[in-house]
């Protein structure tokens, strides 16, 4: 019961301190999953985020589920799922009954314009973070990220379809090197 309980106290963390959508959790899971607790790696964590932007539902709670489940199977993946939505659930039904009477102040607005600012550091310190661990070499950069990030970047591509070519091409360029996997694409 106790590692539910620490379980549930974690996400319900990633839930309450996530703002700015699924790109935000990432610096949150990283320091706290990946190198407070050690319940999964960055490369696990990084497969998670991909495999549940694919699902449909919130990409925070289905990749809180995927490490919940990892972690200590489905009813580990249902308190963890559970936890990382509890606290939208309360703050958008709080925001929900006052914000329309305070949308329009100034200090309202500029609280927003200051928390979005902050999310784009915190997203721009977990791409830097991410990045070491998954461009393992020339290969992965060029006939993977390059395309994609061009694909994601400038044209209206699906989210899903580039993340199913991606591992089309990790498996074809491991195939075509000759490697047999550990994170590597």
């Amino acid at each position: 019961m106790r590692e539910y309980l620490k379980l549930f106290w974690a996400f319900v963390k990633v839930g309450g301190l996530t703002f700015g959508g699924g790109y935000a959790m990432l610096p949150i899971l990283q320091r706290d999953i990946v190198e407070h607790y050690g319940w999964a790696t960055d490369e696990e964590v990084m497969d998670y985020y991909a495999m549940a932007q694919c699902l449909p539902g919130i990409i925070m709670v289905n990749t809180s589920t995927f490490i919940g489940r990892h972690r200590k199977g489905t009813l580990g993946g249902l308190v963890a799922g559970f936890a990382s939505a509890l606290p939208s659930l309360v703050i958008i039904t709080v925001i929900a009954a006052f914000l329309t009477r305070f949308a329009e102040y100034p200090v309202v607005q500029n609280a927003f314009a200051g928390i979005r600012a902050c999310v784009v550091v915190l997203i721009a310190n977990a791409i830097i973070k991410l990045w070491k661990s998954a461009m393992v070499d020339w290969m992965c950069l060029v006939i993977i990220f390059l395309p994609v990030f061009a694909l994601s970047a400038f044209t209206g591509v699906s989210p899903i379809l580039l993340v199913v070519a991606a591992a089309l091409a990790g498996i074809a360029v491991a195939a075509v090197s000759g490697r047999k996997g550990g994170g590597e694409a």
